[in-house]
């Protein structure tokens, strides 16, 4: 059994890479997580049917379904339609809306499956909002028809509010409407710019901590909408800062793809939850992590993290939009999907030394299932590349 295979490295060479990592067993949690634990899930492209860019994106429904039940089988919440599964980079609302459908009714049968669905503007385009009116209208739309799928929501981000908004006092009033129209209590969303440059200055404030302050009081105004908030801003610090400020009765869910493991682990004045899409890379070692923690047992909690972190660092490095890609690799190496193709292209996004690093700190991390098919898995891809020798 040939362990061994040549990979570009980060510094311009090839190096021979031999797999040193003890694969984790996936299994259902040993007890209940005592934290609320969503992965934001890809999805599946089918390259056969695939057509041009501008069309429909072509999905392999099967494979991506299979996925969230893996997740869902591992104790894992389903956080569907969100910017893993490239909405808004190449998943367009009405597949959006379908894929959320489809989830909700194929997971039916899973007790206790916990699925939270991603809600915008996205299908009015930014270039097209000329007031805030018209932003709360996009919103209204999704709110509607994503409700009837029964999901629970995910205020997501609006790049359309991001550029028709002048104050704070825009974004208080657009909130406020839009989230009287919720049936029960969503997740709000701030999803930092090095996320989506697009929604630079969000909250109407150049700084954090005048976002901040925006944010809380809309969130002190609604509270009785509000559910939790994540945060993706890859700040350990402004997270927690603005955690200890939440009304008792509103969740922090992370979705720092850089610090998750203390920020879920906490401090003594609180904790975060999560709401991460390197869950979707790093499944079993989240499971596992999460009811090493429920158990009080920190040392294991730490011991299956924090060989993710480099990995997830890497996945989620500038430009950082195009984790997906990353994400998308990994799960190619473990054999749920047959082939590395994207929606819109987007498995072009990254580079090889970058995928081979991918692989390299999977397998440091016991994160490749099947470490042989997972070698031969990346050759046939670098091959196909130029850069195997």
């Amino acid at each position: 059994m040939n362990l061994t295979v040549k990979l570009p490295t980060l510094q311009c060479t090839l190096e021979h890479y031999r797999i040193q990592g003890n694969p984790l067993d996936v299994v259902a949690p040993s007890r209940p997580f005592n934290r609320i634990a969503y992965s934001a899930a890809h999805v599946v492209a089918d390259p056969l049917n695939a057509t041009d860019l501008g069309s429909r994106p072509a999905i392999d429904w099967k494979k991506t379904i299979e996925y969230r039940r893996y997740l869902l089988g591992q104790g894992l919440g389903i956080a569907e339609a969100m910017d893993t599964a490239q909405r808004g980079m190449g998943l367009p609302w009405e597949s959006a809306l379908e894929l959320v459908a489809r989830t909700l009714a194929e997971t039916s049968d899973i007790p206790g499956a916990l699925i939270a669905s991603g809600c915008g503007t996205d299908h009015l385009p930014a270039s097209a909002a000329n007031t805030c009116d018209d932003v709360i209208r996009a919103y209204a739309t999704q709110i509607e028809a994503i409700q009837r799928t029964g999901s629970r929501i995910i205020l997501m981000a609006s790049r359309a509010l991001a550029k028709v908004a002048r104050t704070p006092a825009d974004y208080r009033r657009v909130y406020g409407e839009v989230l009287s129209m919720c049936d029960q209590p969503v997740i709000l969303h701030w999803l930092g710019e090095a996320f989506d440059p697009e929604l630079a200055g969000y909250w109407g404030a150049s700084t954090f901590a005048e976002a901040a302050e925006v944010c809380l009081g809309i969130i002190a105004s609604n509270a009785h909408k509000v559910d939790g908030i994540k945060i993706s801003l890859l700040d350990e610090a402004k997270e927690i800062s603005f955690r200890r400020r939440l009304p008792a009765s509103v969740k922090m869910y992370t979705g720092d793809d850089f610090n998750y493991p203390s920020l879920i682990a906490g401090d003594e004045a609180g904790y975060s939850h999560a709401l991460l899409g390197i869950f979707d890379a790093i499944a079993p070692a989240a499971s596992q992590a999460l009811a090493a923690l429920a158990a009080n047992d920190y040392r294991k909690y730490d011991a299956l993290l924090a060989p993710t972190v480099p990995l997830s660092r890497h996945i989620f490095r500038a430009p950082t939009q195009y984790y997906k890609t990353g994400i998308v690799f990994l799960a190619f190496l473990n054999g749920f999907q047959d082939h590395f193709f994207m929606l819109a292209g987007h498995h072009g996004m990254r580079s090889p030394a970058y995928l081979a690093e991918v692989f390299r700190l999977s397998d440091q991390a016991g994160l490749l299932r099947d470490p042989e098919d997972a070698v031969r898995r990346i050759g046939l891809v670098m091959s196909g590349l130029g850069c195997a020798q």
